[in-house]
């Protein structure tokens, strides 16, 4: 892995690129994204293909990579907005892995996690946090875009939230990665593997049967992943429904991660990170403190 680097701080004036690399977006996300962009200041180029729609996807595969490529290699632009998730970043990352470029934003999560564990290959801090969407509907000074641009401005603000049900109190110093669960799943013994001892982990996910996040989790627990972790963080799940087996699936989360025992590290629950308004963003591959106590978890930036 090469060694860390935060992108360049972005400036009035500076350039980020809109790009849409998995699924296709309601144009007037995007539309409303560049209005907010450019009321604070900074010059936005739509890539070509950002508004496309071939199938479920936002353009063909060779659409999408040749955007996602121009926006990466191209000095002119100093900061990458994906317009959303859905499906269809992993299906880029061998060629884009190829690729020689400088440190630069990217922002985006759901199926931009695997566009993170690229970057991360790559040693660039990146931004897990939200989208168009967001932006084209959200005041610039909601909580999640206001620490957005911060990011985005080079500041490193760190993120306070209540400790959910379960959590285990201590503090840990690690690498933060994490992201989508079904995705960091899919990306185990690939280049892209996001899992290494030092993480602190923080995962979310949309729609996913409760059987099915615990499917992934228990395979987590085998392959020693859990065991080996520095930190984790449980964000939001939503979109699903209670089963015979579990009435949450936080329950069932709490139900994997102390089956045989407590944690050796801290455990965070009901962190603000997700498919949900509220969606606060993380500077990935960042190193960081995490602590948790009975009343509040904070994650703060090392320098």
């Amino acid at each position: 892995m090469c060694q860390l680097q935060y992108p360049p701080t972005l400036e009035v004036g500076d350039t980020i690129a809109i790009v849409s690399p998995a699924s296709f977006i309601a144009p007037e996300r995007i539309d409303g994204a560049v209005a907010t962009l450019r009321g604070q200041g900074y010059r936005v180029r739509v890539m070509p293909h950002a508004y496309n729609h071939c199938g479920s996807f936002a353009g063909t595969y060779t659409n999408r990579l040749a955007d996602l490529s121009e926006a990466l290699t191209d000095p002119n632009i100093k900061a990458i907005l994906c317009s959303r998730g859905g499906y269809g970043c992993v299906q880029l990352l061998p060629e884009l892995a190829r690729l020689d470029f400088g440190a630069k934003w990217l922002v985006g999560f759901s199926d931009v996690t695997a566009l993170h564990q690229l970057m991360r290959t790559k040693g660039i801090v990146s931004i897990h946090g939200s989208m168009a969407k967001a932006l084209a509907e959200q005041p610039a000074d909601s909580k999640p875009n206001a620490m957005l641009l911060q990011m985005l401005r080079g500041q490193r603000p760190s993120l306070s939230f209540a400790s959910g049900a379960g959590s285990v109190e201590g503090s840990a110093e690690g690498t933060l990665v994490g992201g989508n669960l079904a995705v960091l799943q899919a990306l185990i013994r690939t280049p892209f593997d996001p899992f290494a001892p030092d993480t602190i982990l923080f995962i979310e996910d949309i729609a996913e049967p409760i059987y099915k996040v615990e499917r992934m989790l228990l395979q987590l627990r085998m392959a020693g992943v859990l065991d080996n972790l520095a930190g984790l963080i449980i964000g939001r799940f939503t979109d699903y429904k209670p089963d015979k087996n579990h009435t949450t699936v936080e329950q069932m989360i709490r139900n994997v991660i102390f089956a045989d025992h407590s944690p050796a590290y801290p455990v965070a629950f009901d962190a603000p990170i997700g498919h949900f308004d509220d969606n606060m963003p993380l500077l990935h591959a960042a190193h960081v403190k995490l602590s948790v106590d009975s009343l509040t978890t904070t994650i703060e930036y090392i320098i």
